[in-house]
Parts: structure tokens; C-alpha cells; sequence
């Protein structure tokens, strides 16, 4: 059977929708290949290992993960473009970096929420300033485990009590992680001011002062001293975490996936987030997580608020060009 052949032009709109998906360090650790020969799959999802972030990242983990949102990001934007996407995951068991082969076919009608799932691909940023309660918790929390209903990937609200817990988690990481250069440098190399279409800029980082009202965020290194949202002396964000049965590419690759549509569902309902994992790539760190929520495998933290109207909003963080993560064969 001949395959569907979506016309080149709305794939590569699509993967520079897909590639604005979150990533350890925007490190962007894809590599996407259509495919244009005969063959099982119109487009090919590859984990770029020279992306990763070997220090901090050994496993690969948190690389796949980021993989995940940027697969279901391109689902969003297909999906916006009137083609479903059909995702095989994990097609090749002896390569396991080929994350997934995508086949399409046309949709009869394209609904109003793809479109405004797509725009809140742009609108969507990673906010590592404090945030306000986000409203109607509840109503939205319950939103959320009917529409992000899956087996393999478990999504649990974290209780306000356990918020202590995690702190403790989030410090004790940062001290296992105080004196060691290997890290420091790779974090250091990631936040350096000249890079231009990877990395986390400046202007994304907050200062000493900022950082030190959000209790359970990554140390990044401290820019200039300064104070965005003054009224808010703590963060009062709700967490969500998502966790796995195991740690298997495929596991891993849905947890990318459904922190895609956490973070987007987040975005269309006016709230701002953050994403955490610093506090889950230690075994002790992890263990203090996983023992707080009563999950084995945490992969993921989000932090889940309001960003106070009028703010600062940090800016769009750089993205690698469409040439160095897509590949036409065939």
C-alpha cells in the first residue's frame, strides 16, 4: 500500500513547531528523518546522543524524555495542520535511539482546541520565577487525570504538605552537586551568555535573590542582582509529578509525551510552569522524591502557578535552525 505523503512544507512547520518542546538545558537532543523512499514510516524520531548532557544526564533519561514532549508537540501542530499522526514507538529493538516512526493520514475536520493547542506551543515558556496560587486547583487537577488518562505513565498531584519533602530533596542535591566540577562546568558551559540557538540564556535565569524564594528549583549560576515579582516572598505553585513503572525508552518516551500535554493544557488555561528534574538525577535525591510521593520511578516535577499581569515574562529561548535537526532521505 502506497503511504500517505504529506507534502514537506507542513512537516518542516511542524517539526519547528515540535522543536519549541522543553529540553534538559535546551539542549534539543532530536534528530528528525523523513523518509520519502518505500519503507515503514514517513518520518523518523532519532535520539541525538551528541546532544547529550553526560554529567548531569548519564542514563540518557531526562534526554528521551525531552525526545517525548517534542514528538507530541509534533502530533499538536500535524494535528493543527488537519493530518493525525500514527507514532510507533521504540520500532527498531536493536536501536533503541529510534524513537519512533510516524506514519499520517488526513483528518476530515480540524477542531478549534488543535489550533489552540498549536498556539500554546508558542506561548508556552519555562518560568523559574516564583508564582502566584494557580485558581480553581481542584477543577483543573481532575481536568487533567480524565484528559491525561495512561497506564504507563502516572500523574499525581502533589499535596501541599509534602511540599517540605521535596525541598529537602532539592537541597540535598544541590549539596551532592556543590563540588563537583564536572558538573558545575557542564551547567556553566549550557548558561554561557554567547550562545545564540542552544542553551539557556541569561535573560531565562534568575538572580540569587529570586532563586532563593523558589524552594525547590535548580541552582543555575546567579546573574545580575535583581527582583522580579516582589510581592510574591515564596512560591506558592501547586506540583504535579509524573512517574513510570521502570525506566525504559518507551516508558520514558510516553513521560516526554505526557509532559507535553501537561504543559500544554497548563498554557491554555493561563497558568505558567516550570519543569524540575535536577532533584531526580541523583539515586539519594530521587529516593527522597520517591519516597514522599510513594512512586519508584519519578521522572518529572512541574511546577504549576500564575505569573502576576504585567511582569516580567521571560523571552523565547533560542532554538537550533530546521538544517541541524532534520534530514530528508529518499
Amino acid at each position: 500500500m502506497p503511504k500517505t505523503m504529506v507534502h514537506i512544507d507542513v512537516i518542516q512547520t511542524a517539526i519547528q513547531l515540535a522543536c519549541r518542546a522543553p529540553s534538559l538545558h535546551n539542549t534539543q537532543p532530536w534528530r528528525w528523518i523523513a523518509d520519502l523512499g518505500p519503507g515503514p514510516g514517513d518520518l523518523h524520531l532519532y535520539l541525538d546522543r551528541t546532544r547529550c548532557v553526560t554529567r548531569t544526564d548519564g542514563a540518557g533519561r531526562e534526554a528521551i524524555i525531552s525526545c517525548g514532549a517534542a514528538l507530541d508537540h509534533f502530533r499538536v501542530a500535524m494535528a493543527s495542520a488537519g493530518w493525525m499522526s500514527r507514532v510507533e514507538r521504540i520500532p527498531d529493538l536493536d536501536n533503541p535511539d529510534h524513537l519512533a516512526a510516524i506514519t499520517f493520514s488526513p483528518s476530515s475536520v480540524v477542531v478549534v482546541s488543535n489550533r489552540r493547542r498549536a498556539d500554546a506551543i508558542l506561548q508556552r515558556r519555562t518560568d523559574r520565577l516564583p508564582f502566584e496560587a494557580p485558581p480553581n486547583w481542584s477543577q483543573f487537577a481532575r481536568m487533567l487525570n480524565a484528559v491525561i488518562a495512561d497506564r504507563t505513565v502516572i500523574l499525581d498531584v502533589i499535596d501541599d504538605i509534602m511540599r517540605p519533602k521535596l525541598a529537602d530533596a532539592s537541597a540535598l542535591s544541590d549539596a551532592l552537586r556543590i563540588y563537583d566540577s564536572a558538573y558545575q562546568t557542564e551547567l556553566d558551559w549550557w548558561t554561557a551568555p554567547f550562545t545564540l540557538n542552544d542553551g539557556v540564556p541569561r535573560s531565562a535565569l534568575v538572580s540569587a535573590t529570586e532563586s532563593d524564594r523558589v524552594d525547590i528549583g535548580r541552582t543555575f549560576p546567579v546573574v545580575t542582582e535583581r527582583t522580579s515579582r516582589p510581592g510574591l516572598q515564596e512560591d506558592q505553585a501547586r506540583v504535579l509529578t509524573l512517574s513510570t513503572a521502570r525506566d525504559t525508552p518507551k516508558n520514558l518516551l510516553r513521560c516526554g509525551e505526557l509532559l507535553s500535554e501537561v504543559l500544554l493544557e497548563a498554557t491554555l488555561a493561563g497558568m505558567a510552569t516550570c519543569t524540575i528534574t535536577h532533584m531526580l538525577e541523583l539515586t539519594a535525591s530521587r529516593e527522597v522524591v520517591g519516597t514522599a510521593i510513594g512512586r519508584t520511578h519519578p521522572q518529572a516535577l512541574i511546577r504549576v502557578g500564575m505569573a502576576p499581569p504585567f511582569g516580567r515574562i521571560p523571552p523565547p529561548t533560542p532554538r537550533r535552525s530546521l538544517a541541524d535537526v532534520f534530514e530528508i532521505r529518499g
